[in-house]
């Protein structure tokens, strides 16, 4: 089930912003689990661990579109997106410290 901080990606900016694939469009924006150690089979990493990512930039994370990208510029632009994730669900309290 879906909750609060996934359900908040719907409508919002890519994150991730994977240049120059990412297709920069909201409507196509879902919430992208980050691998962590509480990942497993059958199991998603927290909620709070993840990037609000366009369909064309999941794909490249997740393998389903081959790029002229690194694995370390992939990983580095997630990175970047789950910093800019965070950020915006403190910014609107989903997240509170």
């Amino acid at each position: 089930m879906p909750s609060k901080l996934t359900k908040n990606a719907k409508g919002k900016d890519c994150t991730v912003n994977l240049y120059p694939y990412c297709n920069s469009n909201p409507e196509t924006v879902i919430f992208a689990h980050a691998p962590s150690e509480d990942k497993g089979m059958g199991r998603k990493s927290p909620d709070w661990w993840g990037a609000f990512c366009c369909s064309t930039c999941h794909d490249v994370i997740d393998g389903r579109m081959q790029t002229d990208l690194s694995s370390e510029e992939i990983k580095d632009c997630f990175t970047r997106g789950i910093y800019r994730t965070l950020k915006i669900q403190i910014d609107e309290g989903k997240i509170k410290l």
